[in-house]
This record gives structure tokens, C-alpha cells and sequence, in this order.
């Protein structure tokens, strides 16, 4: 295996795993990683999905308490059932619309032009999500939720589905917007990430099979430890960050990083691959 790729691989897992979890777009800066380092070809927008299911591997991690006592309690506890049907509901609605529209989308939508507006859009949103009256926050707790709650959030989540808008900041935000306190829409997007990043990384492997070989195992091997690695590390940096701090920080950074992006596109400083 040619070591260069393998470096290529590594640099890219640490991306998505410092991303994923964070309302700035893993999607939107593999993206543009990938194309500044040449790593944009029909097996590494495979590779891109697949190596998601590492980020999610440190989510169980850190989480394993709430999912192991949830699963243990799911024949006896009412609280336990109403919590795995919220994450089963909220996952739903993606499962249908990116049957529906994900193959149009990757097809007309990942380009660094639509990342980049989309990360200085979206910024915004956070930023008059962070806005709201101290008294919006109906919900305090991911147990408090209800299924039409989980549905909302469900339903904003497949805004993620176009690049650079970001599945973390689509359930956080969107999740905040609907009464959610902070907590909670972080808590309830992590524990949604684990249905809908390891259906879309199977779904993608399973589809594009052809395009795979036993000689990938390595790269994808090292894709996925660096995403993990870098995801566990990031996702316990998050819990204690939002215990004291608010996401206007990240609205400010992807409003700066996709204004450097256009402007490098339309100025030919960087020539960013479509």
C-alpha cells in the first residue's frame, strides 16, 4: 500500500473525526480536504461515509452507560422504550429522503462553492440561534422528549443532507430552535449520529462494493482509527465545553472559513476541485 495514500488517510480521519460532532460540516471539510489533497475520486467519497462509522465507534464509548442501561431496561421501563423510539423516529425521516434525493445531491451539490456558502449560511443560523429568550428551552433532559419532538429533529436533521450545512448543526441548532435545551440537543444528536452514520457508511459500502478490493482494507483500516481517535477526543472536549459555553465561536468560524474559501475560488489562489 502506497504510504502517501495511507498519510492521505490518516489526515482525512482526523478531519471527520474532529468534525463530525461539531456544527461546522464533516461533510463540507472532507470535502475540501479531499481536494486539496488530490483524495476526490468516486472510492474516496466511499471512504469519506465509511470512515464515519470510527466517530461513531467513540460516541458508544463515551455514551456506553445511557446505551447499555437503556438496553438492559427497554423490556421493563417505559422511559428506556420512549427514548429508543424517539432515536428510531428521528432517524426515519433521513432514511427516506436520502433514498429519495442523496444520489441528485452528491451528484449537483459536493463542491467547495455550495460548502462554502452553506458553512457562512449556516453560521448565521447559529448565530440567531443563540439569540433566543432564556425562556424558549422547554426541554432539559434527551428523556423529556416526546415523539413529535424527536420527529422535529428528525425532520431538520435531513437539512445535513446538502454539504457544509452539517449534521451536528442541523440536530443542535435546530434541536435548540424547538425548545431544546443545549444539553439536550447535543446529547440527542450524539446518540442520533449512531443509526444514521452506520446505516449511511453500510448503505454506501454495500452500493459502491464494485468499486472496493481487499487491497482498500488498509487505507479504510487507518481512515477509521484516526476517526475514532480524534472523534473520542473531540466528543469529550464538547460535553465539557457546552456545560459553560454557548456555539457562537464555531458561527464565527464558518462564516470566516467559507468567506477564505469563495474568495480563494474566485481569485484562482487555490484551485478547488468540483
Amino acid at each position: 500500500m502506497d504510504i502517501v495514500l495511507l498519510a492521505k488517510a490518516a489526515i482525512m480521519g482526523i478531519v471527520e473525526g474532529l468534525t463530525e460532532f461539531l456544527p461546522i460540516s464533516s461533510t463540507g471539510h472532507l470535502i475540501l480536504a479531499g481536494s486539496l489533497l488530490g483524495f476526490d475520486d468516486d472510492k474516496a467519497k466511499v471512504f469519506d461515509i465509511a470512515i464515519q462509522t470510527g466517530a461513531i465507534f467513540a460516541v458508544v464509548l463515551v455514551f456506553w452507560h445511557k446505551i447499555h442501561s437503556t438496553v438492559v431496561a427497554l423490556p421493563r421501563q417505559p422511559k428506556a422504550r420512549r427514548f429508543a423510539l424517539n432515536v428510531l423516529i428521528a432517524f426515519l425521516p433521513a432514511v427516506v429522503l436520502g433514498l429519495l434525493f442523496g444520489k441528485a445531491i452528491k451528484a449537483h451539490l459536493f463542491t467547495p462553492t455550495v460548502v462554502a456558502s452553506t458553512f457562512i449560511i449556516g453560521g448565521f443560523i447559529i448565530l440567531w440561534a443563540e439569540r433566543r429568550p432564556p425562556g424558549s428551552v422547554r426541554i432539559e433532559n434527551v428523556d423529556d422528549m416526546t415523539p413529535w419532538d424527536a420527529l422535529k429533529v428528525g425532520l431538520v436533521q435531513c437539512f445535513a443532507m446538502i454539504p457544509g450545512t452539517s449534521r451536528s448543526g442541523s440536530t443542535i441548532i435546530g434541536g435548540m430552535l424547538l425548545g431544546l435545551s443545549r444539553k439536550a440537543a447535543t446529547d440527542f444528536s450524539f446518540f442520533l449520529a449512531i443509526p444514521t452514520l452506520i446505516g449511511a457508511g453500510a448503505y454506501s459500502l454495500y452500493k459502491e462494493r464494485a468499486l472496493l478490493s481487499v487491497a482498500d482494507i488498509p487505507l479504510f483500516a487507518v481512515g477509521l482509527v484516526f476517526s475514532f481517535v480524534s472523534a473520542w477526543l473531540c466528543v469529550r472536549w464538547l460535553l465539557r465545553y457546552i456545560s459553560t459555553h454557548d456555539f457562537v465561536p464555531f458561527a464565527w468560524y464558518r462564516i470566516a472559513f467559507g468567506i477564505v474559501v469563495l474568495a480563494t475560488a474566485w481569485s484562482g489562489v487555490v484551485t478547488w476541485a468540483d
